[in-house]
Order: structure tokens, then sequence, then C-alpha cells
């Protein structure tokens, strides 16, 4: 009869386990939170720049190469994957949270009893020897039904911290070939104006010859000599500053890309880069998908849902069972004796807390806190995200009209410089002229080459923004 009674009392146990209730309601992403279009961007479709992997974004043979280095050799990338790899082991540990815990074990004790203590009169009496021994072999078995989802929970904010480690790495990589993109595109940007800076430098050596011949023909005095040397100077200073900041950004892009400090290798001209104008956007709740960052925050309100459920089920009772068995003998001779030496034990107990009731109710009401938090965090991220597209997408607006402009006043002032040199040559114009459309001219290419190298950098914010590439 009570063989029977157990295995009743077994069966309700599993049927209680199998219909466990969910004791909280989980809070799901505010779908509000994403807004219908972009800034200015009345309609779209689902085409997106960020549709492209930034092996076929980027076009460049010695960028691909530096971002290639980077995301294989960038020590934060590393650090992030080793994030990633920790964040695995926790998921497969939280895996085994339904199998019961079984521990063996094997001890030996030997006692040797007062002859005037109660026990050693009692065992002498019984065993005729106060010298008691005592071996035991056994395993033993300890499990907690998962009735109120509270180890179910704790799978879940692993897996959903497993996978927040590994946006986290895609957030960083993303910010890495963006950062190597722009440091390639700053390098060819300070060669572009080491270039004109020389260029300028030759044509103020020449324009310094012409008045120097003035000055021993007696056509201007030494003011004109002075002015033209300081113009000369300008540029002359400029070259050593250049050469300085691109040996700076050589050494920086050595250690995104995870080197020691060396000259970088580039093959191809500022001008020669392709600007993408107009860059199809997508639709904004692609950001879900692509931006890690917000699929990061979207991990953590489940990560805060599961915890509010862990602190939900600890105040709730808990059912354990454990077991044991094994051989259990006075002497050494008759330890493995069987059957006669084999023992076993089976327990069920239901655990309330009582006097923790108040500290388990804070640390619920604290969780769901934290999970109001995470829809705050998760808005934010949105918030921010969108908010970065738009910034990018005016950037590639009027970066463009500028750099309109900017390549206009250039064509303008070269053709004053060329009219400039030919009227004061024949003595048609003064040497201030030549001076003022010389330091034009070299302000004017300088900010060009700027501007061209942010319309680059804004292309490369635009593809970040929208997600880098990641689905």
């Amino acid at each position: 009869m009570k063989k029977y009674n157990m295995q009743y009392v077994v069966v309700g146990l599993l049927l209680l386990t199998l219909t466990a209730c969910k004791i909280s309601t989980d809070t799901v992403a505010p779908k509000s939170a994403v807004p219908d279009h972009f800034r200015d961007s009345a309609t779209a479709d689902s085409l997106s720049v960020a549709d492209l992997e930034w092996k076929q974004f980027f076009t460049d043979a010695s960028l691909l190469k530096l971002i290639d280095s980077a995301v294989a050799k960038n020590n934060d990338l590393l650090i992030a994957q080793k994030n990633v790899e920790a964040a695995q082991w926790q998921l497969k540990q939280a895996k085994w949270g339904n199998i019961p815990e079984i521990n063996l074990q094997a001890t030996a004790v030997s006692n040797r009893l007062s002859e005037n203590s109660l026990n050693g009169l009692s065992t002498n009496t019984f065993l005729g020897k106060n010298h008691v021994e005592d071996y035991n072999a056994g395993a033993f078995l300890s499990w907690e039904a998962d009735i109120w989802g509270k180890i179910r929970n704790q799978k879940k904010s692993a897996l959903a911290q497993y996978l927040q480690s590994g946006e986290a790495k895609k957030a960083l990589q993303t910010i890495v070939v963006a950062n190597v993109s722009k440091g390639y595109y700053n390098l060819l940007m300070l060669d572009e104006q080491l270039r004109t800076a020389r260029k300028n430098l030759v044509l103020n050596d020449s324009t310094l010859f012409v008045i120097n011949l003035q000055y021993d023909a007696g056509q201007v005095t030494s003011l004109a000599i002075q002015q033209a040397e300081a113009q000369r100077l300008t540029a002359a200073q400029l070259i050593p500053q250049l050469e300085q900041n691109i040996t700076v950004q050589e050494n920086a892009l050595s250690i995104l890309t995870g080197s020691f400090p060396k000259a970088r290798e580039r093959n191809t001209v500022l001008s020669a880069m392709v600007v993408t104008e107009d860059p199809a956007v997508g639709f904004p709740s692609a950001l879900l998908a692509r931006r890690p960052d917000v699929k990061s925050a979207e991990l953590g309100l489940k990560v805060a849902n599961a915890k509010v459920g862990i602190t939900k089920a600890a105040m709730y009772p808990a059912l354990n069972i454990t077991a044991s068995g094994g051989v259990n003998a006075f002497e050494s001779a008759n330890w493995f004796s069987l059957p006669a030496s084999l023992f076993g034990t089976v327990a069920g107990s239901l655990t309330q807390p009582l006097l923790q009731r108040k500290k388990l109710k804070t640390q619920f009401e604290i969780a769901k806190i934290e999970r109001e938090k995470s829809v705050i965090a998760f808005r934010q991220a949105v918030l921010v995200a969108v908010g970065e597209v738009s910034d990018a997408q005016v950037k590639v607006e009027k970066l463009k009209a500028q750099h309109e402009a900017a390549a206009a006043r250039v064509q303008t002032l070269q053709k004053a410089i060329r009219n400039a040199t030919m009227l004061f040559q024949n003595g048609m114009a003064n040497y201030l002229e030549v001076i003022v459309a010389q330091s034009n001219l070299l302000q004017s290419e300088l900010e060009a080459a700027s501007i061209r190298k942010a319309q680059l950098d804004a292309n490369v914010e635009l593809y970040r923004a929208l997600g880098g590439g990641w689905k």
C-alpha cells in the first residue's frame, strides 16, 4: 500500500511541475518607440545602404586591407570576443539548471570512545569494545522542481545576456570599422593638403623671385619682399605640420589594426574616392533588426523580464526532492556485503520563506523598476539611432552643396592666380594682388579637401547609423 501511495505522490509532483503556472507577465519592447519615417523623408522604401556588407560598401583596396586587419587584430574587439565566449559558458551552465545535482561520497570514520562516557559504556556493553568504525559509500541526489519558472527564467536571462554580448561585439565592430575608414580618409585629406602646401610654396618662390628682381630694379620697396616672404613662410610652415599630422594618423590606424606604428599604404587620392549621393535609408523599423545597440537594448528588456520572474518565484514555496543510497557498515570487511549493507532514503520538502518575505518583496519591486528602466533605455536607444540617421542624412545633403561651392571657388581662384601672375609680370598689377590671390587659393584648396573628407565621413556615419551591414 505504501508503495502505491509513493507512486501517486511522484506522479502528482510530476504533473505539478509540467503544469507550472507563469507567475509574471513579460513586458515587450514598445513598437510605438519607432517612427514611420525619418525626418525629411516622408516616403521611403525597404532599400537601404545598410543592406550592403562592409566589404561591399567600401571599395578601396588599401582601406579594405586596413579594415580586415582591424577586425582580426583590434584588441578591443578581441576582448569583446572573450566576453562572448564567457557568456556562452554561462549559457551552457544555465541549460543544466533542471538537472538534479548528484554527488558521490565515500567516507571511513574511526572513533575511540571514552570508557567513562555514556556512549563508551553502552558501546562496550553491546559490542564488547570501545573502538567504533563506520564505512560509507553512496550517491546523494538533490533536485528542485521548477514549479514557478525560476530556473526557466534563469535560462532566459543567460540566453539574453549571451546574445547581448554578441550584439555588443557587433556594435564595437561597426565603430572600429567606421573609425578605420575615417582615419584612412583623414590620411588622404592630409596627403592632399600637403600637396597643396608644397605646390603653393613653389608658387610663392616664383613670386618672390620676381619681386626680388623688381627690387633690384628699384621698382618695389623692401616691404614687398617682406610680405612675399611672409606669405611663403605661411605655406612652408604648413608642410612640417601636415607631415606631423600624417605620422600621427598613421600611428592611430596602426593601433586600431592591432600593430605597432608604421607607415600605412594608400594607392589613391582623395578626389578619386567615390561619395554616395542620396543613399537609400529604408524604414526606421529596420533599425530594430540592424542596429546592434538597439537589439542589445531589446535583449536587456528580456533580461529584466527574466529577473522579475526569478525574484517573484523566490517568494513562493520551493519543492526540493533529495535521495541518497549506497552501502554502509561498521566494519570494513562487511562494507560491500550485499544486500545487507545497502541503504537508501528519499525525501521531499516544501520550503516557504517567512522572515525573508520583506527582503524578497523588495528585490521583486526593484526588479520591476529595473524592467521599467529597460523599457526607457530601449526607447532612448531607438531615439538616438533615429537621430543619428537624421544627422547623417542632413550632413550628406548639405556637405554636397558646400563641396560644390568650394570646388567652384577653387576654380575661380585658380583663374585669378593665373591672371594676377600674368598682369604682375607685365607690370599691370601690384605684388599685393598676387599675394592675396595666392593666400586665398591656399585656404580654399585646404578647405575643399576638408569638405571632401567630411562628405566621405558623412557617408560612413550614415552607414553605421543604419546598422553598418549587420542583419
